[in-house]
């Protein structure tokens, strides 16, 4: 396994592998845990190359949120991406990724950011798609894998990428979780004892309503008040957000017709916890 820092490298790498072997790429901001491995272990599936990057991008942080805090290991990382069979680490610099200058965003619509994780990280999706143009054009994979814990942030890639023309195949991935149903999440390290027995509510919540509406209920009020009156039964949980969303559309939904998305945020203490419910085929 190869790290690189140098986007001129990194592009030439890729560049001379283009067209000879497929590329499977897996971005990332570092501090990997089980759902990373899961997506390194597709994208090992799918691809003769695999390239992870980890890049923990500044652009997506808001003033005030956690940039300058996010843990850095790139040691431990880079160990992990070996073991899991990774080609390539891209870690390039900020200051590289970012001159000075630097002036040029790729915004995405705003009928995909004006709910959910958009209302209260109004400029989160700005940096997202930004770096990623910037990765797709230095790496040019053949496949990108992103997790579906993040199911807005999939959903505007994948629309990013049809908008675009990006030639890259877009592979959303199954929730990772831990034993106890929380998704693993690179925040859960900020959790205390007490606030990591809390954060299983996320699960519960989704699980009540998973189960009201296989027996029948398709008003998407009534599911969400279901989800609240959970959710308000642990005391160091406070809701950011309830959605119930068309699969397809990504639209708010009065009643289920068709597959749906239930996605929630939550904060337990001051830590912003994510977690979401696919039902397909319904």
């Amino acid at each position: 396994m190869e790290i690189i820092k140098d986007i001129n490298t990194m592009r030439e790498v890729s560049r001379n592998l283009k067209g000879r072997k497929t590329i499977g790429f897996v971005p990332t901001m570092g501090c990997l845990h089980e759902g990373h491995k899961s997506l390194i272990s597709r994208a090992r599936k799918d691809n003769e190359i695999v390239i992870v990057s980890i890049f923990v991008n500044p652009t997506q942080f808001a003033p005030g949120e956690d940039y300058e805090n996010y843990p850095r290991n790139i040691e431990r990382d880079s160990k992990i991406c070996k073991e899991e069979g990774v080609d390539y680490v891209f870690n390039p610099n900020p200051e590289d990724m970012y001159p000075n200058g630097f002036s040029t965003y790729m915004i995405p619509g705003e009928n995909m950011t004006n709910i959910m994780c958009g209302i209260s990280r109004p400029t989160h999706f700005r940096g997202v798609c930004t770096v990623l143009t910037k990765l797709f054009n230095i790496i040019a994979p053949d496949r990108a894998y992103f997790g579906e814990k993040d199911i807005q942030q999939l959903a505007i890639v994948k629309r990013m990428v049809k908008d675009m023309n990006f030639d890259i195949d877009i592979k959303g991935c199954p929730i990772v979780r831990e034993n106890d149903g929380l998704a693993k999440s690179s925040r859960n390290r900020y959790l205390n004892y007490e606030e990591r027995e809390a954060a299983t509510i996320l699960k519960k919540s989704i699980d009540k309503a998973r189960d009201i509406i296989s027996s029948g209920e398709k008003d998407t009020k009534k599911i969400a008040n279901i989800i609240v009156e959970t959710i308000k039964k642990e005391d160091l949980a406070k809701i950011d957000y309830i959605e119930i969303l068309d699969f397809d559309t990504f639209e708010r939904i009065e009643l289920i017709e068709n597959d749906v998305i239930i996605a929630l945020a939550v904060y337990i203490g001051k830590t912003r916890l994510i977690d979401n419910f696919i039902l397909l085929n319904f």
